[in-house]
């Protein structure tokens, strides 16, 4: 595994800071999507909502050089694209060489706090579409959860809908990530996976902003797995399958994936925690069963 030196980093971005810009002025690039076809994204912008938990281990993300060498190791490996983070974690991979001729996708919105009062009221906190044009990055992500209870869901998806006509007027590829969403009795916030919810949230998401030509979805894997062909129907639009919590089973969560990708709109995967951070700490192992399954 990469050994990070966090003193380098931080003597850059002290002394230097116009280093993280150069470097991305002279980062190679690829197309979004290869002669495959198909995408595998690692996924790391979970640290900036405040969920540094992996499994019972509610601080696994926190440590930065641990999780930059887990994100080094995973872009080395064969038929992985590229990583999706905020810019504080993708600063550091410019500076660390570890993004050429990777897609290199911001996550705009992080303003939703896991378990805040305000989860909910998830703005634009992250990189603006004028950033990802401005870095040379390929695409961006956001995350759209609709509470039927909440007024302010109404907010949250009108500023989508700008997000997605912002992307679309630079020509760049936005992966919208909805949910269906409420409140337990106790206050958490629980997205609904099921068939009916998740088909109801593509809908909603496909339809927003002034043009769908750069949306694409990105979606998790209903409860019951055999849901997903009859779900997939709601939208033309292309999709990718995002990882969800860790659990235990991560067998189960290959098949659930392999199901899912063999459907015509699904194009792919986008998983963080799970190959990152695996139950027996093998992180190449991890991401190569991954992209085994496209």
């Amino acid at each position: 595994m990469t050994t990070v030196d966090i003193s380098e980093l931080v003597r850059l971005r002290t002394q230097y800071p116009e280093a993280i810009a150069e470097a991305a002025a002279r980062r190679p690039r690829r197309p979004l999507v290869g002669d495959s076809g198909r995408l595998m994204i690692v996924a790391a912008d979970h640290p900036a909502r405040g969920a540094l938990g992996v499994g019972g281990d509610k601080l696994a993300m926190a440590n930065r050089a641990g999780l930059l060498e887990r994100l080094c190791l995973a872009l080395s490996r064969p038929g992985v694209d590229g990583v999706l983070a905020t810019a504080d974690i993708l600063d550091d991979l410019l500076l660390l060489g570890a993004l050429d001729g990777k897609v290199v996708m911001g996550s705009l919105n992080r303003g939703g706090l896991q378990g805040s009062v305000f989860e909910l009221d998830d703005r634009f906190t992250g990189h603006r579409p004028e950033d990802i044009e401005r870095m040379g990055f390929d695409a961006g992500k956001l995350l759209v959860r609709i509470d039927y209870d909440d007024p302010g869901s109404l907010t949250t998806l009108e500023s989508t809908a700008r997000a997605i006509d912002d992307m679309a007027a630079r020509r760049l590829p936005l992966f919208v990530e909805p949910f269906i969403s409420r409140r337990t009795p106790d206050g958490k916030v629980r997205n609904d996976l099921s068939a009916e919810a998740v088909t109801r949230s593509i809908a909603i998401a496909s339809g927003l902003g002034g043009t769908s030509a750069y949306t694409w979805l990105k979606i998790p894997v209903t409860d019951n797995p055999d849901d997903m062909a009859e779900v997939m129907q709601t939208s033309t639009l292309p999709a990718v399958l995002l990882g969800g919590e860790v659990g235990d089973d991560q067998d189960g969560a290959y098949e659930k994936w392999r199901g899912a990708l063999q459907l015509p709109t699904v194009r792919g995967l986008v998983v963080g925690r799970s190959l990152l951070y695996p139950a027996d700490g093998d992180v190449a192992a991890a991401v190569d069963t991954a992209v085994g399954l496209l």
